[in-house]
């Protein structure tokens, strides 16, 4: 599609590990807003046939096999090891890039358009976007969320933790927080009160 006309209000979404973060794109996506997600594009392309695997390969050998990236060896490489997970991350990001740009060519036309990304104020930042949301909850519910998760352990959790930003200055610093740590409508109903805000503002 031709870029044409005024271009989408962006948003921004994000939130820590355990917060509730993909529940809210989900209802976004129901209010028929179009969520570009950053975690499920490097997901598609990192699996049987994607793009980004012969890079992967090259760059950790092992790591990749006939289905994909084997994520347990990639893990483990990249796993506490900075050095590592910015060799990734440098090949990763730039294709991420190029699917966000088609996204915004097919979804021009639309007043608002939601980009998904777990790691938005700790790496990518948030130049070209107008609005930041944040998903949050009490840490008590946010750890019991993560721990229940296949595979995660108390260090891994705390490992997480200490590379993503604290919850309290992602707070601090968006322009919508929404709050999961109560009952799924009236999380719906914050989703639904921003989504219609939004709208008015880009009307």
């Amino acid at each position: 599609m031709t870029r044409s006309g005024p271009r989408p209000f962006i948003l921004g979404l994000t939130g820590s590990i355990g917060m509730g973060k993909s529940t809210v794109a989900g209802m976004l996506r129901d209010l028929g807003v179009p969520v570009f997600d950053a975690d499920a594009e490097v997901h598609r392309m990192q699996g049987s046939g994607g793009e980004l695997l012969p890079a992967i390969e090259a760059a950790f050998p092992g790591s990749t096999g006939p289905d994909g990236v084997k994520r347990a060896e990639l893990g483990a490489i990249v796993f506490g090891d900075p050095d590592a997970l910015a060799r990734l991350e440098a090949i990763v990001h730039p294709v991420v890039s190029a699917e966000r740009g088609e996204f915004m060519d097919a979804n021009w036309h639309e007043p608002l358009v939601v980009f998904d990304v777990p790691l938005l104020f700790e790496r990518t930042g948030t130049a070209g976007l107008d609005a930041v949301a944040v998903v949050s909850a009490p840490a008590g519910e946010q750890r019991r969320r993560v721990l229940a998760r296949d595979g995660m352990t108390e260090t891994k959790f705390e490992d997480i933790l200490a590379r993503q930003m604290p919850d309290a200055e992602k707070r601090r610093r968006a322009d919508y927080v929404i709050d999961t740590g109560t009952t799924l409508e009236a999380t719906r109903e914050q989703v639904a009160a921003m989504v219609e805000t939004i709208r008015k503002r880009s009307a």
